[in-house]
């Protein structure tokens, strides 16, 4: 299906749960999870693999080798039953979603904000260049949960986009290679997710938590 996907600017949505049938997703995430048990050398052997019959662009290194990870590393109990085991099977697709628009991959200005009101956060901001964003029903966004700070002012929010009221997809971007590989745009207007879906339970951990991170996904 290759030249197709290359072709459309996506991989088929079932491709998702073929993925999860052979297990191919979240290899190196625990078995407890729902994952293979295995690390990062299970999962550059199937990217490798996968590369080498010619299947570019396929997002598992994002669902897989990063959100799968920072649900792992720094989920509650109750977040790694509620996530993992659906993205292991491909029921869910992850995404995270850094870039903005106007602030590029700077994490500590991120415009997006997730205010609370009553017992939820309400989410209003847009991001860009997010891989998996057209097929995601998961998505970590990184959002401002007290702007008068910065570092401390940012937290890392999930919003599980089915039927979510308030969010939407733009257009699926154009790159100069992986073309398979969906890149949107993400919009979210008043978008409401309950306390329990802050990344870890606390408030202003999502700075850390990008940081400790991001030198494993650089080497992706």
């Amino acid at each position: 299906h290759s030249d197709r996907w290359t072709k459309q600017g996506s991989v088929d949505r079932d491709a998702w749960y073929k993925a999860g049938e052979a297990g191919i997703l979240c290899a190196s995430i625990p078995e407890e999870y729902g994952g293979g048990g295995g690390t990062y050398a299970h999962e550059a052997i199937l990217t490798e693999e996968m590369e080498r019959c010619g299947v570019a662009g396929f997002g598992n290194t994002v669902h897989s080798l990063i959100c799968a990870h920072y649900f792992n590393a720094y989920g509650t109990e109750e977040q790694k039953r509620k996530w993992l085991p659906k993205m292991a099977t491909g029921e869910f697709v992850c995404a995270i979603a850094m870039t903005e628009p106007g602030t590029g991959s700077d994490l500590q200005s991120v415009k997006t904000r997730a205010t609370k009101q009553g017992n939820q956060y309400v989410i209003n901001g847009s991001k860009t260049f997010i891989t998996n964003g057209q097929h995601a029903n998961l998505v970590i966004v990184a959002a401002k949960t007290n702007p008068s700070e910065k570092s401390k002012g940012t937290s890392l929010v999930v919003v599980e986009t089915d039927n979510a009221e308030g969010f939407s997809r733009g257009r699926n971007l154009e790159k100069i290679g992986m073309h398979a590989n969906d890149t949107s745009e993400l919009f979210f207007e008043n978008v409401e997710v309950p306390p329990e879906n802050i990344l870890g339970g606390d408030e202003g951990q999502g700075f850390y938590q990008m940081m400790a991170q991001l030198p494993q996904e650089r080497l992706i």
